[in-house]
């Protein structure tokens, strides 16, 4: 019998932020994706890379600016770098884990690359703050270089662009590790947004949103479910008010109908309502669960999370 195919977008919680409380974290993400293996289901894994990323932003920002004569890196470089610095704590916590229970199963991150359409709209009213709080002068020197900031608390911060993904460059290698029934680790942090050139790959100054990316690689893997693990049990309409409302289970129509009403902020559950519906798109047998790290399991057995279905 087929295995179902099951791509888990983990978030913030699952990871932690400073190095210590990410090998803390990724031991208990690692108990949640062993229960998942423990049920006979293929798993795909993707994450967020918010704080990391941020962090290697700013300190290679910094080093160029107290070493002048080193190149500045790209943020599809820190990109890249967020993936290798979480997928190495995170495969080698499920592989013990694993071992811990008896099974054999070899984990792998892949350095995944993520397309963008240049002429996105995303790439004119970047949105996305990054980096170090700078100062006035520091500010008006990263717009020198062609580069967007936006005035904050005690500064100015950088900002770019947070495009649409398109196509996943290394997804017939994610397929093949799939297909020998190992465990992938891909599409960090949404992965690192590139824009093609010709034969070329050329690095964007852009984060790709991690759960439109995580709805893409379901969507290209043909999985079965996707799996949106985050901060809440449920989805709530009216969240944080008074007459909050969660939700049970939601139908496409109506998480449309939600979104139309501006029910779901952006930047935090309305990327993940609009990657279950470009995920399930027409599919009869396809659905997305959104619920917290703690409650996965349970979520797929419908006793909590929310579940949204054609």
């Amino acid at each position: 019998m087929k295995k179902k195919k099951i791509v888990i977008a983990l978030g913030h919680e699952a990871l932690g932020t400073t190095l210590p409380e990410q090998k803390k974290a990724t031991r208990e993400t690692a108990k949640a994706v062993a229960d998942f293996i423990k049920e006979d289901y293929q798993i795909v894994i993707t994450h967020s890379n918010g704080p990391q990323v941020g962090m290697i932003h700013t300190a290679m920002a910094e080093f160029c600016r107290i070493y002048p004569e080193y190149t500045a890196t790209p943020m599809s470089v820190c990109s890249a770098m967020s993936q290798g610095y979480i997928g190495y704590d995170l495969q080698n916590a499920i592989r013990t884990e694993l071992l811990n229970r008896g099974i054999y199963k070899p984990v792998s991150t892949i350095l995944t690359q993520v397309t963008a359409d240049p002429y996105d709209e995303a790439f004119y009213h970047p949105s996305k703050t990054i980096g170090r709080v700078m100062s006035e002068e520091e500010a008006e020197a990263e717009e020198k270089k062609g580069n967007h900031v936006v005035k904050v608390d005690n500064g100015y911060r950088r900002i770019v662009a947070a495009p649409k993904p398109m196509d996943i460059v290394e997804i017939d290698a994610v397929r093949a590790l799939c297909d020998a029934d190992q465990i992938v680790i891909a599409c960090g942090g949404g992965g690192i947004p590139v824009l093609m050139q010709d034969n070329k790959l050329k690095g964007a100054s852009a984060v790709i949103e991690k759960d439109l990316a995580a709805g893409r690689l379901a969507e290209l893997l043909d999985a079965d479910v996707l799996v949106i693990l985050t901060s809440v049990d449920k989805v709530c309409l009216n969240y944080g008010k008074e007459n909050e409302q969660p939700i049970d289970t939601m139908t496409v129509a109506e998480a449309r109908q939600y979104m139309d009403e501006g029910q779901f902020e952006e930047g935090t559950m309305l990327p993940k309502i609009q990657a279950a519906v470009e995920f399930i798109g027409d599919s009869a047998v396809k659905s997305v669960v959104i619920t917290k790290l703690e409650k996965a399991t349970d979520a797929l057995a419908r006793t909590t999370g929310t579940v949204i279905r054609k």
